[in-house]
């Protein structure tokens, strides 16, 4: 216990990319897939006694109106003042059913689209069902107009296009598309984007080029950073793609969506993607190798008490060797620092 705690410490040295205190100890500069799951690890630990019906009154806190606390902000909405209700931007806490001029609870991931569905819900409910970072106040009829399109492209206010898709509204895309990306995160293949979306995906993953323009083209809100901050206290975890939508571009490509943190560029990005580490696990020895000729770079390899074991430089060269075979069985950190950028490795010596 004594060593797995130092070496959290010390690896949260090493990885000091992530402002908020909930991403302590995770190294953003791991490859896409690598990350993908320390994200989805992260988001596992959550209430999981969680319910439907707390989600109902989460609303009333997470959705709050900045300009009036008696109010929440309705998700699809648009305009208070043209004497229709389905279109209402807000509405009063206590209007809550689902009757004329009520809001109520909208699976933004709707509940039949995942696969396995995540089922009726009551307000027993636990589980994906009642995930509040899927759930967003929204007026009853709205909610029963997108009923469960998938979302597609458009421009504009919310509404059905050509009875095929739902756009979710120029002010909503962004919202709609960094929820998704938490509920393909946090649930996996059940939550496909493909499954909530159309269009293409980007390259060879998963993610749909749809979501990735909408989370560029939306930029995140108050609101999303107050439900962030909210959910956080009473369900445990976050919504990374709101902290820092450029974990989008890390994860799936794209154009290069905001970097909230200002600390992880294109730049860097594409220097870690041109160094590869192999083997590992390793028993005789692990090889650096670079896709770029010239390459200048000193790594530096740790031990989980944070003692270096192997320092080197490596000049004008695609390959570097590193021998292991004298070194105990174990986990090792390996950090590697360019002139301007610096990527770390767990290694596992067998």
């Amino acid at each position: 216990m004594k060593k797995h705690y130092f070496l959290l410490l010390f690896f949260i040295g090493l990885s000091a990319f992530a402002q908020q205190p909930y991403y302590d100890g995770i190294d953003f500069t791991l490859p896409p897939a690598q990350l993908y799951n320390v994200l989805q690890n992260k988001l596992e630990d959550h209430n999981a006694n969680y319910s439907y019906g707390q989600a109902r009154d989460m609303m009333k806190v997470a959705d709050e109106w900045e300009e009036d606390n008696s109010r929440v902000v309705l998700i699809y909405g648009y305009n208070d003042n043209d004497n229709n209700c389905t279109t209402d931007y807000t509405r009063h806490k206590d209007n809550f059913g689902g009757q004329s001029c009520e809001y109520n609870r909208e699976h933004v991931f709707p509940r039949s689209l995942a696969n396995p569905g995540m089922g009726r819900a009551n307000n027993n409910t636990i589980g994906i069902a009642a995930d509040p970072h899927n759930i967003r106040a929204a007026d009853q009829q709205a909610n029963q107009n997108r009923q469960n399109y998938p979302f597609g492209p458009g421009s504009g206010n919310a509404r059905v296009i050509s009875g095929q898709h739902w756009y979710p509204g120029d002010e909503w895309k962004g919202d709609v598309a960094r929820m998704m990306m938490y509920m393909y995160v946090r649930y996996g293949e059940r939550c496909l984007p493909s499954l909530v979306g159309t269009g293409a995906t980007q390259n060879a993953t998963e993610m749909l080029e749809l979501f990735l323009e909408w989370n560029i083209e939306d930029p995140v809100s108050y609101l999303e950073i107050q439900r962030n901050d909210y959910l956080e206290d009473v369900y445990g975890n976050r919504n990374p793609f709101i902290d820092n939508p450029y974990l989008a571009t890390v994860l799936w490509g794209g154009e290069a969506a905001e970097d909230r943190w200002g600390t992880l560029s294109i730049a860097d990005y594409a220097w870690q993607e041109s160094i590869t580490i192999y083997p590992n696990p390793a028993s005789e020895s692990i090889w650096i190798e670079s896709s770029t000729d010239n390459v200048d770079f000193t790594y530096t390899l740790y031990n989980v008490t944070g003692q270096k074991v192997r320092n080197s430089n490596a000049t004008n060269n695609k390959k570097q060797k590193i021998s292991v075979n004298d070194l105990t069985p174990g986990v090792y950190i390996l950090n590697i620092q360019g002139e301007n950028n610096s990527m770390n490795r767990q290694i596992l010596v067998k």
